[in-house]
């Protein structure tokens, strides 16, 4: 790999982590970390690229055949716009050899021209892409406040807690002993009792932020098209329609690799003169294939979200009707085996926002430790639920009313 693209994504190599901590939490699911994670880094990769001149040299090389320097075409050409003319956007044309590329020839006043002048703004757009991918996480991260991690942190190696004493592995990964392990189960059981029927702000913000990604992504598929001049909508089905026969791909329309710009500029004598150039928009063939690929990212991402927002709406409507149901949500958060007696007893008592807590702490924890907790929790819950329908004796009666 040349030293050029090292020093490229050495840029964001600090803020992709390819290896899990053992104080990393999971707050969210793999559909939300495909809007901040994986789409945010694939804007950014692609920010770098058309924002680097050493993968396609000058992003714009200007011919005019006059005495301007070519810098100053060059510049000029690039700030202001280009343009092609639609009637020479023309394949037979092309093969005829009665113009030299697709949408370059002469015209006349009243021929119909599209300008392009959306590719300096590209690196900018993509940049600002990403961030609006990652607020909804922001928003998430803030409003969860740490409570997950402050629940389940050093229990990630908790099944191998059979010592007495803590100890540290050779990674630096701590492994709590037998009595750290009881005391911080104990914790989450004491803090979730403490907190049931009151969790519903932290599930209903979760949702909030989950619906706020599908609005997201439906927004950048509509702001990508206004950007592009109405070009991104059909961009899938024109690239996937069959390649001209020839010099012309379909491509050429929303992306020309080769353009017209004209230059004004006084001449000896005082009078404007008219400088007809030939562009060639090497930072179009990088563009044409991030666009091709987000066309398609952006379809399959609103696709797997609209899914994750049916799956959340599912979960709320069973969540407290099927111990089927939790015994395979549960399976897939912690992989394991659950008593279904447990699993009945806790979820009965749960109301969402309570059950989508449990949910991410399962998540969090080996099958071992959550087990403990769910058999735990339900002879808790049961106690619980005892002591409320006991009928009081005539000494707390008149203890009561004392």
């Amino acid at each position: 790999m040349s030293p050029t693209i090292v020093s490229t994504f050495a840029i964001i190599k600090d803020h992709v982590k390819l290896k899990i901590s053992q104080d990393s939490v999971s707050i969210d699911n793999t559909v939300f970390k495909m809007h901040y994670r994986a789409t945010c880094l694939i804007l950014l990769i692609s920010c770098l690229l058309v924002s680097s001149r050493q993968y396609i040299g000058e992003h714009i090389r200007c011919i005019s055949g006059t005495g301007v320097a070519e810098h100053v075409i060059n510049t000029f050409c690039f700030f202001t716009s280009t343009y092609t003319v639609v009637k020479h956007m023309n394949a037979t044309s092309l093969e005829l050899g009665e113009i030299p590329h697709p949408g370059v020839g002469p015209q006349s006043r009243e021929d119909p021209v599209v300008h392009h002048a959306y590719y300096q703004w590209v690196p900018f757009v993509l940049f600002f892409q990403a961030i609006l991918f990652y607020v909804p996480h922001y928003l998430w991260r803030n409003a969860e406040g740490g409570r997950l991690k402050v629940l389940v942190s050093g229990l990630h190696m908790a099944s191998l807690a059979l010592q007495e004493s803590s100890l540290k592995t050779e990674n630096g990964v701590t492994v709590l002993s037998k009595t750290e392990k009881d005391e911080k189960v104990r914790q989450i059981r004491v803090s979730f009792l403490n907190r049931i029927h009151l969790n519903r702000p932290w599930a209903y913000y979760l949702g909030l932020c989950e619906v706020l990604n599908f609005i997201n992504v439906l927004m950048q598929i509509y702001l990508t098209d206004w950007f592009l001049g109405g070009a991104f909508l059909n961009l899938g089905h024109v690239q996937s329609e069959p390649r001209f026969i020839g010099k012309m791909d379909p491509l050429d329309v929303p992306f020309p690799k080769v353009t017209k710009c004209i230059f004004h500029k006084y001449g000896p004598s005082g009078s404007i003169q008219q400088h007809d150039a030939l562009c060639v928009m090497a930072l179009n063939i990088v563009n044409e294939k991030i666009y091709v690929f987000l066309w398609y990212w952006f379809i399959i991402l609103a696709v797997v979200t609209g899914l994750g927002l049916l799956w959340r709406i599912l979960t709320m409507l069973l969540h407290a009707r099927s111990t089927f149901f939790n015994k395979i949500v549960f399976s897939m958060a912690c992989p394991g085996k659950y008593n279904p007696w447990n699993m009945l007893r806790v979820t009965h008592e749960c109301h969402f926002g309570d059950w989508l807590f449990l949910y991410y702490i399962a998540k969090n924890l080996d099958n071992y430790v959550f087990k403990d907790l769910l058999e735990k929790l339900g002879e808790d819950l049961q106690e619980r639920r005892q002591t409320y329908l006991r009928v009081p004796t005539k000494e707390e009666e008149a203890l009561k009313q004392a």
